[in-house]
């Protein structure tokens, strides 16, 4: 029988003959390239009309991104056929990069409640032809949802209505004629995207973009200026660059965000000159180099009801190191930010209540936030849950099969630790429902996910694992083309090479 032992946040499974200390993030392995960009520019279009300057702002953002760092593929008046399979590939490499971005440039339509990107090929009558010629917003976001901490979706669509100023759709999801333009082929639908993925219009829902009158439309302009400046935290680079559209068109397109992006800060273009590069996954410390002028923009943010700022806020006052040390006034922060339905905030309000930092101990009200942010599909408060339910801890009677679900639930999320860890329970012949083959498909997933102490331990001390699992590893990473010898269960050189690969690693 395996036990655990909680950890902070980070959690070990102690196997019969070994302790797996699986600390997240925590090896000086790199990936062949942790920031990835599909840049998409539509414009010749054969069946509708064709716009100006889309093409201009697609190879232009591509070199920017290129710039700074992104590994980029441009793609320019795609097909169908083509675009379909640019976001296969874009998707599997992805799945090895930290932050995944797709910038798309053309004609975007709303056909009953979901966004459609339309390629130069496409002939729309009706909506069943838009949804069957045209690339769904959900798609983009499903070629981005495996990269390992931030996914980005920018659409710099919507400039005119593509099926000409006097046409809408019917009910019936027919094209009709009529003396005025309907909302349903004059802006996009609102998006929803999935926590850490962050979706950005170039206009608001329900409004249209503007094409521009120079060589670049108003948002594209806006987003390169801003992109490339050094120390500038995203989140505050998007309302930056929403400013300077504002500014620009004289208030007649509004730029919007949707969705959440996690709690660690991040820079597109890097920290400012003369300073270190903030490579720390900890929100603690990342969020202390943040500069003063900056500090004023969260909380300005924050006053808005940006709980992304509060949590940044937060943390910055969680840091000993800093002068800034106020774990009351963090949990200030947190508690706005987790009243306003922020999983984030509630599971770190749980851990100080569980701790009794910044507020008395209290373990009730720290296991209702665990379990609020659980309800949200929270990963990390899932995977607390489960070692609670295991242990019997805040309270709770220790419940080993219920612990097991949440453990599974937290794998199922991409956990990356959790996916390691349920690996082993099945390893041990603890999951009756699951085997080797299972085992082996969350350890590929974890390699997958940037667990880089998963990658260590399968290096070197793969045995801790039965045979029969590592032959289904081994058959596993052979699906993907990472491996062509033998399956015999014995990691060496071409097994080692192939989970380095799989894990992201240039030979």
């Amino acid at each position: 029988m395996n036990l655990f032992y909680r950890f902070s946040a980070m959690y070990p499974v102690i196997r019969p003959l070994a302790i797996l200390l699986v600390l997240l993030w925590s090896s000086a392995a790199t990936a062949a390239s942790d920031r990835v960009a599909l840049v998409i520019g539509m414009g010749a279009y054969r069946s509708i009309d064709p716009l100006e300057n889309t093409l201009n702002d697609s190879a232009d953002m591509a070199e920017t991104l290129s710039n700074i760092g992104f590994d980029v593929t441009l793609a320019q008046d795609a097909t169908s056929e083509q675009l379909y399979q640019l976001l296969d590939d874009f998707a599997f490499q992805s799945e090895t990069a930290d932050l995944a971005l797709i910038y798309y440039a053309g004609h975007g339509i709303e056909v009953q409640g979901e966004n459609f990107l339309i390629p130069i090929d496409a002939k729309v009558t009706s909506n069943r032809d838009v949804q069957r010629q045209s690339v769904s917003l959900k798609q983009l976001l499903g070629a981005v949802e495996r990269a390992r901490k931030m996914r980005i979706v920018i659409l710099d669509s919507c400039r005119d209505n593509p099926l000409g100023d006097l046409i809408q759709l019917d009910q019936s999801g027919n094209i009709q004629r009529s003396g005025q333009q309907s909302r349903g082929s004059g802006g996009l639908a609102a998006a929803d995207p999935d926590r850490g993925t962050l979706v950005a219009f170039a206009a608001k829902d329900g409004q249209v973009a503007l094409d521009g009158s120079g060589s670049n439309s108003p948002y594209a302009r806006a987003l390169m200026e801003k992109m490339v400046e050094p120390g500038l935290e995203i989140s505050l680079m998007f309302r930056q660059v929403r400013d300077r559209v504002l500014e620009q068109t004289g208030n007649l397109q509004e730029p919007h965000t949707y969705g959440s992006l996690t709690g660690v800060p991040f820079y597109l273009a890097g920290p400012d000159e003369g300073e270190n590069q903030i490579a720390s996954s900890d929100a603690v410390d990342a969020w202390a180099a943040i500069k003063p002028d900056q500090e004023e923009q969260l909380l300005a943010l924050a006053d808005l009801g940006d709980t992304r700022s509060m949590l940044g806020l937060a943390y910055m006052r969680l840091n000993p190191n800093e002068g800034r040390f106020d774990p009351a006034e963090a949990v200030k922060f947190l508690e706005r930010a987790a009243k306003s339905g922020s999983p984030e905030a509630q599971f770190e309000l749980a851990k100080l209540y569980e701790r009794g930092t910044g507020v008395p101990r209290d373990e009730k009200r720290a296991l209702e936030l665990y379990r609020l942010a659980a309800e949200q599909d929270f990963a990390d408060a899932i995977n607390d849950l489960g070692f609670l339910h295991y242990q019997g801890g805040l309270g709770l009677p220790a419940d080993p099969q219920r612990a097991l679900s949440y453990f599974e639930r937290a794998a199922d999320l991409r956990h990356p630790q959790a996916q390691f860890n349920f690996a082993a329970l099945i390893d041990d012949g603890l999951i009756a429902s699951k085997g080797p083959e299972d085992a082996a498909k969350y350890l590929y997933a974890a390699l997958r996910s940037g667990s880089s102490d998963v990658l260590n331990l399968l290096s070197e001390r793969p045995n801790m694992f039965t045979p029969e699992t590592r032959r289904a590893l081994q058959r596993e990473l052979k699906s993907y083309d990472f491996y062509t010898g033998a399956i015999d269960g014995d990691f060496g050189p071409g097994t080692q090479r192939s989970i380095r690969l799989a894990y992201g690693l240039s030979e």
